[in-house]
C-alpha cells in the first residue's frame, strides 16, 4: 500500500519538495506519494487533521507555517526544540512528532557538496527570524572560531546569542550579535544570508570587504540570482544559493519517514541541469 507524505504551505504551487521525494522514492525503492497542499492562512491546524484522517504519515510544512507546526506538535526532536520551529512532521496514531532538518541541509550542503568546512572559520550569519534561528545550532556544533549574527534590529540578533548563552551548549565558540553599522573592517570566510531580501530585489547593507579571501557567500534563497548572490560575486566570493540546502533538509526528512538515506547529489545535480 502506498504510503502518503505532503509538503503544506501558502503558497505552494512553486514548491520543488513532490520532486525531489519521486526523485528519492524512485532511487531508494520506496513505494510513496507526495503531494502538495495549500492550508488556508487560518486552517494549518484543520488541514494536518485532515491529512492524519485521510491516513498521511507525515508532512514537510514550509512558510508561513513552521512556527504553527511547532505549537502543534507533541512531541519535539531536540533539534526542533533548539530552532523554535518544525518543518517536518511524522504522524503516529497517539504523536505528531516535529523535527526541523534545515540546519543540518544547510550544514551538509556546505559540507558535502561545496566542500567547504566550517570548523575554525569566521561565519556572518545575516538575519535573525526564524530561518536564521533555524540553522544557528547546527552551524554552532562545526565549532567555527566566531559566529557573528547580523541584523536590521539588534535586539533580535542579541535575543539570538542571549539563547545560545543560556543553554551554555557552545561555551567554546565566540557568539556575537551585531548591527548592519557594526560589519565596518569586519571579513568572514562563510557569509550566510538568511532573510528574504531577495524577494524584494534589495541589497542588504553590507560592506565591501566584509568577504575575506576565498570566501563563501551563502544564500538560503535558491531559483534566483539574488542581490545579496551579485554584490558577494562582484566582490570576489565564491556564491552559492540554497538548492543544495532544500535538497539536504528533504533527504534528511525522507530519512527520518522511511529510514533510508537517499542519495543528493544526483538529485542537486538534476535541478541544475534543468535550470540551465
Amino acid at each position: 500500500m502506498t504510503d502518503r507524505y505532503a509538503v503544506i504551505g501558502n503558497p505552494i504551487a512553486h514548491s520543488k519538495s513532490p520532486l525531489i521525494h519521486a526523485a528519492f522514492a524512485a532511487q531508494t525503492g520506496q513505494d510513496i506519494q507526495y503531494d502538495r497542499v495549500l492550508a488556508p492562512l487560518d486552517g494549518f491546524a484543520a488541514t494536518v487533521a485532515s491529512l492524519r484522517e485521510n491516513g498521511f504519515r507525515g508532512a514537510n510544512v514550509t512558510v508561513p507555517f513552521k512556527l504553527e507546526a511547532f505549537n502543534l506538535a507533541n512531541r519535539l526532536t531536540e533539534r526542533a526544540s533548539d530552532a523554535g520551529a518544525v518543518n517536518t512532521l511524522l504522524f503516529s496514531e497517539q504523536d505528531i512528532v516535529g523535527d526541523n532538518t534545515d540546519g543540518v541541509g544547510l550544514v551538509r550542503d556546505i559540507l558535502n557538496n561545496l566542500g567547504v568546512t566550517v570548523a575554525g572559520k569566521r561565519v556572518l550569519l545575516v538575519g535573525a527570524g526564524g530561518a536564521a534561528e533555524g540553522v544557528l545550532h547546527p552551524l554552532l556544533e562545526q565549532q567555527p572560531a566566531l559566529l557573528v549574527i547580523a541584523n536590521r534590529t539588534l535586539d533580535k540578533a542579541l535575543s539570538m546569542v542571549k539563547k545560545v548563552e543560556e543553554q551554555g551548549d557552545f561555551r567554546f565558540v565566540s557568539v556575537n550579535a551585531y548591527a548592519f553599522e557594526d560589519l565596518q573592517g569586519q571579513a568572514f570566510d562563510i557569509v550566510i544570508n538568511a532573510t528574504s531580501a531577495g524577494l524584494s530585489d534589495s541589497r542588504l547593507p553590507l560592506p565591501e570587504d566584509i568577504f575575506a579571501p576565498g570566501a563563501l557567500a551563502y544564500d538560503m534563497m535558491y531559483g534566483r540570482d539574488t542581490p545579496f548572490m551579485q554584490f558577494a560575486r562582484a566582490h570576489g566570493a565564491r556564491v552559492a544559493d540554497g538548492l543544495g540546502m532544500l535538497v539536504e533538509q528533504a533527504a534528511e526528512a525522507f530519512f527520518l519517514w522511511r529510514g533510508v538515506r537517499p542519495e543528493t547529489a544526483p538529485v542537486i545535480r538534476s535541478f541544475k541541469v534543468s535550470a540551465s
